[in-house]
């Protein structure tokens, strides 16, 4: 599977550009209506996408380690044992 195909990965875009957009038209362009107007909240959406691409980062890699586990295991099994797991 590839990267792309991760919602991690497309949800720190999407916060990422809200952040962007926080700091070139300001705070009140991002806040909840009605909501007082926090100072940091393009930063706080910056801290989110840096987390969630971190997160999307880790799992992908844990992805990779575990396909590649089975594509070795599948590899050094017998053909009989490929059989059985097939059914």
């Amino acid at each position: 599977m590839g990267w792309w195909k991760k919602t991690d990965f497309w949800i720190a875009l999407i916060l990422f550009i809200i952040a962007l957009v926080g700091f070139v038209r300001g705070n009140s362009a991002i806040a909840d209506r009605g909501q007082d107007v926090d100072p940091r909240l393009a930063w706080l959406y910056l801290l989110a996408a840096v987390i969630m691409l971190v997160n999307g980062i880790l799992s992908h890699k844990q992805y990779l380690k575990e396909h590649a586990e089975q594509q070795a295991q599948q590899k050094t099994s017998t053909p009989r044992q490929q059989e059985a797991s097939t059914r």
